[in-house]
């Protein structure tokens, strides 16, 4: 549907001075396909130009249609081509259709900016414009509208996916096409697709699950690692507790003031001691508590 390639091309021809063209040979295949009609003003030196979508002298039109229908492709009072297909068969203007409802979906989408206008519309469209495909009971007008959701570089492919999860609609399109196309490139292609996407979801969902453990892993070490931290913590605050009731009254003065991180000669003057007497009680408070040095006991009593 998005490209041409020259050994697609069935038959050229070249229009009149008024825009006028046909051509009436009998070798299309008797059931529908899907077509397209590529006009363009290249001379013969740039025929390769336009075949890679980048000519801007040229307009396309997609169509269904089969070997014994007649096609005009008429052009408008202002002059503009491939705007209406009038065909002896139906389908043949189900894809206008089809674009004039994706262009009904991308003037809502312009009217609403928030997160969940968009999700609202997404899954009201992609409704809308699956349940328009399988009405016209024509499952190749169903896999343009397929092409249009699933395309990559397109807005909506993010809902598509999410879609793609719980909606039946995709595998039950793969039986229609199975039915009314069998073994026809449309239905090995979408296939493909198909299965090329779920896995691509699959795969996606595995390493989300994957990294989820790994998170709920660390969570529940870390959980238990402050659990254990805060169990030492408070038994050593109960324990350190208990130990200071060993201590007399001048050493639990000395012990508050070296936890107001005053020094032994501090200590001393406000206690109207010596430095070697406050040395002394110092060291038994020490043995008391049952620490080694003024860092530790600092330590100890800082989280209680």
């Amino acid at each position: 549907m998005s490209g041409t390639y020259q050994e697609q091309i069935i038959q050229k021809v070249y229009p009149d001075s008024t825009g006028y063209f046909v051509f009436t040979e009998n070798n299309l295949p008797t059931k529908n396909r899907i077509y397209r009609i590529h006009t363009d003003n290249c001379s013969e030196e740039e025929a390769t130009i336009h075949f890679n979508g980048i000519c801007l002298n040229s307009q396309e039109i997609l169509f269904i249609a089969k070997n014994d229908d007649k096609i005009s492709l008429p052009f408008t009072k202002e002059e503009e081509a491939f705007c209406e297909i009038i065909s002896t068969n139906e389908r043949s203007n189900t894809f206008l259709k089809v674009d004039s409802l994706i262009e009904n979906m991308r003037y809502a989408f312009s009217s609403y900016r928030s997160e969940a206008n968009r999700k609202v519309n997404s899954i009201k469209w992609f409704k809308t414009l699956q349940d328009f495909g399988e009405q016209q009971d024509e499952s190749l007008t169903e896999l343009y509208i397929y092409a249009f959701l699933s395309n990559k570089s397109n807005n909506l492919y993010t809902y598509y996916l999410q879609d793609l999860k719980q909606n039946t609609y995709y595998d039950e399109l793969l039986e229609r096409l199975q039915e009314q196309y069998p073994n026809s490139p449309y239905t090995k292609q979408y296939e493909t697709e198909l299965a090329a996407d779920k896995f691509s979801i699959a795969i996606k969902k595995e390493n989300t699950s994957y990294w989820s453990w790994v998170i709920i892993f660390f969570l529940i070490i870390s959980i238990t690692l402050n659990i254990l931290l805060f169990l030492k913590l408070k038994t050593k605050n109960s324990d350190s507790t208990a130990l200071e009731e060993k201590l007399t009254q001048q050493e639990k003065k000395i012990l508050d003031l070296i936890l107001q991180n005053k020094t032994n000669k501090e200590i001393a003057s406000l206690l109207f001691l010596s430095v070697s007497t406050i040395k002394t009680h110092i060291n038994n408070l020490y043995k008391k508590i049952e620490v080694d040095n003024r860092e530790e006991l600092k330590a100890l009593y800082k989280n209680k």
